[in-house]
């Protein structure tokens, strides 16, 4: 039975699929300490789970993703918890990605912020047609402080993540979609079932094939091309020494469909 965690609702809606539903609606879901504190500890159980294929993000309620880090928490903090805030944020991102599991947000409503940070943090984003991105927070006086000025350039490119950090503007699902910063734009109604329809293909793929892509896919894009792809053939020699790669080539060669086991 899964755990309970303060303002988040954990469920299951298939089999080695989780979803984790931020549930603040009435602040539009936005991320306080304790919010924070939950997803890392919601995150360190899914990881911690060895049935767990596909983790899906997404907000409760159609208004919000999640509308940034809680403004009103943050209004009083000094310097000193500033960076304690940051410290926070970052280490929830970091984890995301380090998590075995791909993690796909679904982008409802708002992402604004510490909002769009997180869903930058997953592998990769479906967002509704409802779906409004920003990084606005130089109109609050501040810079953003969980990765926004790292992982949108590296999306999008310096130039167009310049010119949306620096005037704070906002773009439509539409826009993201052209700017590559999100996979696919659904309808409201649509996003969670074209969400689950995404983890059910990569849950079919062996599991450990799967860790081992998303670490490289990761890993490499802070290595030269020429390391990266030193590393892709050593992960690709270590994989014949799975049992996803014993059942796999031996289903093809069978002409069956494959029946991965968890590892």
């Amino acid at each position: 039975m899964a755990p309970t965690f303060d303002c988040l609702l954990l469920t299951q809606p298939q089999d080695d699929v989780w979803l984790i539903t931020i549930d603040r609606p009435k602040a539009l879901n936005a991320l306080n300490k304790a919010l924070l504190t939950s997803l890392s500890q919601a995150f360190q159980w899914l990881d911690a789970l060895p049935t767990t294929k596909v983790i899906l993000l997404t907000g409760n309620g159609d208004k919000a993703f999640v509308a940034g880090a809680d403004v009103v928490a943050m209004q009083a903090m000094t310097a000193l918890e500033a960076r304690d805030f940051s410290h926070l944020g970052m280490a929830l991102m970091h984890q995301i990605e380090a998590c075995s599991a791909p993690v796909i947000a679904l982008v409802n409503g708002y992402c604004l912020g510490g909002g769009c940070e997180l869903a930058l943090s997953c592998d990769y984003i479906l967002a509704s047609e409802n779906a409004v991105f920003s990084q606005p927070e130089v109109s609050l006086g501040i810079t953003p402080g969980f990765g926004g000025t790292q992982r949108l350039a590296r999306y999008i490119g310096k130039g167009n993540a310049m010119q949306w950090i620096l005037t704070g503007d906002r773009i439509s699902a539409q826009d993201a979609l052209k700017l590559t910063l999100c996979h696919q734009v659904l309808s409201p109604s649509e996003l969670l079932k074209g969400g689950l329809a995404q983890a059910e293909k990569i849950a079919k793929n062996a599991p450990q094939a799967v860790r081992f892509a998303k670490q490289l896919i990761h890993q490499g894009l802070n290595l030269s091309l020429h390391d990266g792809c030193q590393l892709e053939t050593e992960r690709f020699a270590l994989s014949f020494t799975t049992q996803d790669q014993t059942e796999g080539m031996a289903a093809f060669a069978e002409r069956r469909p494959a029946r991965f086991s968890h590892q």
